[in-house]
């Protein structure tokens, strides 16, 4: 008799409930089916990985879900991790692939093999030939989009690598963007049959990370170059307005099936949308705006201007929405982040949201329910980046989404 393989973990272990659409979404938190599916589909590794890591969860209950893993082995054995999806569609086959193959972004494979990223450059970006190329992975959602990080010797490119259809509205919404106050990037070149687009490297610190620290900026530099951004005099064709309604319906639609048999959250999910479903249908752009807009996005210079690392989502939106992102995402982090006993981000969001007000003129219920509709956006980080506390800390953000409405 054949001896079983020897146990895989899994990491974070955790368990969402049945979706009567997707039997299969069991299947993608079981470590023993997805160790043998892997092997089934790229063959066996010369030595077996110590455990599988839970990154991402993307789920449109009935329709979709895509789990994002890594694989990783002991340091001592040498082998790099390896990142892994699987996706479940309603009537359709399981489908596995491995970075960085992934058929949603055809240029990703190219961009991240160095020989072939030294070719790409070479055609797209550099005036004189590149000889080497390293390649390193910052960030990747599969079926989703790529960040890689382009170093030939001294200068340093970040490969953006997006679906092909993605690339027309990035290089619009720059477009957009450097009519504000903000720093840029700046656009070296790209393949738009692949969706790569590369930009320059900014040296500059983390907002994010300086405001968690208690390095806390001036509120003025971020609100001028909203401003700024705001009075857009031109606006492209094809701008892509922002729309709410859609990734509202969305974090509703999982809330509501992820919850089903927690009563006390279902009764504060009840509370929220009740003042949020109309709001949400009332609402309409405005104008221009950043329409993803936090301080993970942006750069401290060491003059004290600000850049901007992200800006695809710029277009037709809600300019007292981009303030409610910012002052969302700093309520989530002092209150829910992991950092939050030794965080400054409570104190830069009593500065952030008295100077917005001051300057601005909102009524502090107009900027109350932005704030509010972002921070239900934000609750879905409980399920997209699950811990076994998911339902704890979904349940948590959405008290504070009440306690924003007041």
């Amino acid at each position: 008799m054949a001896s079983s393989p020897p146990a895989v973990s899994i990491y974070p272990e955790v368990s969402f409930p049945e979706d009567p659409g997707l039997d299969d979404l069991p299947k993608l938190f079981d470590s023993e089916w997805i160790w043998r599916a892997y092997r089934c589909q790229f063959g066996r590794p010369g030595t077996d990985p110590q455990r599988i890591r839970i990154r991402q969860f993307t789920h449109s209950p009935g329709r979709l879900a895509l789990v994002s893993h890594e694989m990783e082995w002991r340091t001592d054995e040498y082998v790099p991790s390896q990142h892994l999806a699987i996706k479940i569609e309603r009537d359709k086959p399981v489908e596995m692939f491995r970075y960085p193959e992934d058929h949603q972004l055809p240029g990703l494979s190219e961009a991240a093999h160095p020989e072939t990223a030294r070719k790409l450059l070479n055609s797209h970006v550099l005036a004189m030939p590149a000889r080497r190329v390293r390649v390193e992975l910052i960030r990747y959602r599969p079926a989703g989009r790529a960040v890689l990080r382009h170093s030939v010797g001294r200068l340093r490119f970040y490969a953006r690598v997006h679906r092909p259809h993605a690339v027309t509205p990035l290089l619009t919404a720059q477009e957009m963007i450097r009519q504000s106050d903000f720093v840029l990037p700046q656009m070296a070149g790209y393949w738009a049959e692949g969706g790569v687009v590369w930009l320059s490297e900014i040296p500059g610190k983390n907002l994010h990370r300086n405001i968690q620290r208690g390095n806390l900026p001036n509120p003025g530099p971020l609100l001028d170059g909203l401003q700024t951004l705001w009075s857009t005099p031109h606006v492209p064709d094809g701008a892509r307005p922002f729309n709410l309604a859609r990734a509202y319906r969305r974090a509703k639609l999982s809330f509501t099936h992820n919850l089903r048999d927690a009563d006390r959250a279902i009764r504060s999910l009840n509370h929220a949308t009740k003042f949020l479903d109309p709001f949400v249908q009332s609402w309409r752009p405005t104008g221009i705006a950043h329409n993803d807009f936090y301080d993970d996005q942006m750069l401290v210079l060491n003059d004290g201007r600000i850049a901007l690392v992200d800006f695809e989502e710029t277009g037709p939106g809600d300019p007292m929405l981009d303030v409610g992102n910012f002052l969302a995402h700093l309520r989530w982090s002092y209150s829910l982040g992991r950092k939050r006993r030794k965080n400054g981000s409570s104190e830069f969001y009593r500065q952030f949201r008295s100077a917005a007000l001051d300057r601005l003129r909102w009524t502090e219920r107009d900027l109350d329910f932005r704030e509010a509709v972002c921070l239900f956006r934000i609750c879905t980080n409980a399920i997209r980046r699950p811990q076994p506390d998911w339902r704890n800390r979904l349940e948590a953000g959405l008290s504070l989404v009440n306690e924003t409405l007041g």
